[in-house]
């Protein structure tokens, strides 16, 4: 099973890439090198249920069979991808591309025992967050030992209306950037508590703004909720955001309030005062 569409549309089609600019009197950038964003357009077709056919990264990746399968071949000869009959998987070669830049993020190592420390403390799961375009992506994941639903990965993605790591990091942008977020994002009802209206939207990121956090509930699974700070570097730009993850039950706003955010507060300080 390939990527799904939401996944393929985060990564650039190579066959399209450039074809706006053209159709405007532009030409592609020069430094722009075609083949190589068709190599990666290839990696990221690759879902949770691979192994995949040629046929499968071809739909995925936008390219004709011929070019899909040149592209798997090379993949293969660089050891990227490994060949098991008639399909192809990614070997764990892979998982060096995305250890280089999580270890490239200044506060990724200086993060995790803080994190572990405030799980052992609260017992409920902990996780960090950056923006990448209009989505949250997961760079960093302490669990606790109780079962959540929506338990994403390493480098899961969601759209950034919906998380409260999303939302924390939507406030501190400027207007402008929030604006044209909301503008250009479907509103889809993932739950029945989802934030569809982009007045409502718009409120509670000024909202989030305003109080420095953000706690939202059952806007992307049913009976999950969290709340999110950001985390500051030496300039007071928000480069991160962490949050902690708890099942809805009782006055869970009101506990997360009251006890979890003076901690996660603390903790974002003690990450963003070490990287000073």
């Amino acid at each position: 099973m390939v990527s799904s569409a939401r996944n393929a549309e985060s990564a650039s089609d190579p066959e399209k890439i450039g074809s706006g600019d053209r159709k405007g009197g532009k030409s592609e950038p020069e430094a722009f090198v075609r083949a190589f964003a068709k190599g990666l357009s290839v990696i990221t077709a690759f879902g949770q249920g691979s192994p995949a056919t040629i046929a499968d990264i071809s739909r995925a990746s936008g390219l004709d069979r011929a070019g899909a399968r040149r592209i798997l071949l090379t993949l293969e000869q660089l050891g990227y991808v490994r060949m098991e009959g008639r399909k192809f998987s990614l070997t764990p070669r892979v998982l060096t591309l995305g250890y280089l830049y999580l270890s490239s993020l200044p506060f990724w190592s200086i993060a995790q025992p803080v994190m572990e420390e405030l799980v052992a403390d609260l017992q409920e799961t902990c996780s960090m967050g950056v923006l990448d375009g209009d989505d949250v992506v997961y760079v960093l994941r302490v669990p606790a030992r109780r079962f959540l639903t929506f338990d994403p990965s390493i480098g899961g993605r969601t759209p950034a209306h919906i998380h409260s790591m999303g939302r924390v990091l939507l406030a501190a942008q400027p207007p402008e950037m929030v604006e044209g977020y909301i503008a250009r994002t479907p509103l889809k009802a993932y739950t029945r508590h989802t934030v569809t209206d982009p007045d409502e939207l718009r409120r509670g990121i000024a909202d989030d703004r305003g109080n420095g956090w953000c706690f939202v509930s059952e806007q992307y699974e049913d009976g999950m909720c969290g709340i999110a700070v950001p985390v500051l570097n030496a300039q007071g730009m928000a480069i991160a955001a962490i949050n902690v993850s708890m099942v809805v039950s009782g006055n869970v706003r009101q506990r997360a309030i009251d006890e979890v955010l003076p901690k996660l507060r603390l903790a974002a300080r003690h990450i963003g005062g070490r990287m000073r």
